[in-house]
């Protein structure tokens, strides 16, 4: 299968709309990667993550209408799922007009080790193990190449030259278009651009997370890298489908996740409402106003929204119609300032593979 990035139309806000489609909005992947619509899908959530699996039927329907949409960017890992999240790709691409499968741009993870009880056990970041997770997902994406390939988080026993470099063999052979990064410092950041040309760096990015702004986001605006923000909604937090009321299964992270717990649930919730003031005056739901205040950061920052149901989908398009002027940006900014969030973003050994 052959990849082409080209902009695709849709309905922005109804994805079975009569009207006549109107041009889905595009961003690039930096100075050197490819034009995307300006919203990403991830896919995590569709395998199990925040539980359960999603219902399979519905998210390969979600799938083939984020492309039908433009939404041409669909973010995986290979340890999502343990290899479920891109055989569930593999699927909807396969099952897909031939027209929108071509559109489809792969942005795949790897790196993350996991036992067979599905804990995790740590980063691998060296080139021969590179090379052998890109042969796995290929063959369970069923594609012909991955077009941005990214180490999920740092090693800190393999220099990132190293697996950058490996990275790169990969694109002269053909087997990748693009190199990303993820979750990774300034530092890293200059030392793995010096090695090869990167696309764009992933990274958490929500009201609730703004930790790239002092330094990372000037790195990489200085070297013409794009960022593909995801956690936008700060996994559910910032939208209307989270009270205070729900119950979290043991086989969600978030249930072991400071920000969703105690006090800090109740603070984070508290400060959601006051945004939820906001979009109410605006006549937008809570999750468009904290996408749009992500699309609002800069033309170089592609949020990834981790719809997977087609309902979700269309609410987080509608984000692609809102514009925020100076004022309401204030608003947003007084209602959730930054630093403002309660507990850390992830369970502390989670937090330990962040490169701060």
């Amino acid at each position: 299968m052959t990849h082409h990035p080209q902009t695709q139309t849709a309905a922005q806000t109804h994805l079975t709309s009569p009207a006549a489609p109107t041009p889905t909005p595009t961003r690039r992947l930096g100075a050197t990667g490819p034009e995307v619509g300006a919203l990403g899908l991830g896919c995590m959530g569709m395998s199990p993550a925040y539980g359960a699996a999603g219902d399979r039927a519905e998210s390969i329907a979600t799938l083939h209408a984020a492309l039908e949409a433009g939404v041409t960017l669909l973010d995986t890992g290979d340890f999502y799922g343990m290899g479920h999240n891109e055989l569930l790709i593999g699927e909807a691409l396969r099952t897909a007009p031939a027209a929108r499968r071509e559109q489809a741009l792969l942005s795949v993870k790897f790196g993350s080790m996991r036992g067979p009880d599905g804990a995790f056990s740590g980063q691998d970041g060296r080139p021969a193990a590179v090379k052998n997770f890109a042969a796995y997902s290929l063959q369970r994406l069923g594609v012909d190449h991955i077009d941005v390939y990214r180490i999920s988080r740092l090693d800190p026993q393999v220099p990132i030259e190293e697996t950058v470099g490996a990275v790169a063999e990969l694109v002269e052979q053909g087997y990748v278009r693009h190199i990303g990064l993820s979750e990774v410092g300034a530092g890293t950041i200059r030392r793995a651009a010096a090695t090869a040309p990167i696309a764009d760096l992933q990274f958490e990015y929500s009201l609730l997370s703004r930790s790239i702004e002092a330094e990372i986001l000037p790195t990489v605006r200085e070297l013409g890298i794009a960022v593909t923000a995801y956690g936008v909604l700060a996994h559910g937090l910032i939208s209307d489908h989270f009270g205070p009321g729900r119950t979290l299964t043991p086989d969600d992270f978030r249930a072991h996740t400071p920000r969703f717990q105690g006090d800090n649930l109740r603070r984070n919730l508290d400060l959601a409402g006051a945004l939820r003031a906001i979009a109410a005056d605006k006549g937008i739901t809570l999750a468009q106003t904290a996408i749009a205040w992500a699309l609002s950061r800069g033309a170089d920052i592609v949020p990834v929204i981790g719809a997977r149901t087609r309902e979700r989908l269309t609410e987080s398009l509608g984000a692609l119609d809102v514009t925020l002027d100076a004022a309401d940006l204030a608003a947003i900014e007084a209602a959730i300032p930054e630093g403002a969030a309660a507990g850390d973003r992830y369970p502390t050994a989670m937090m330990a593979d962040l490169e701060r």
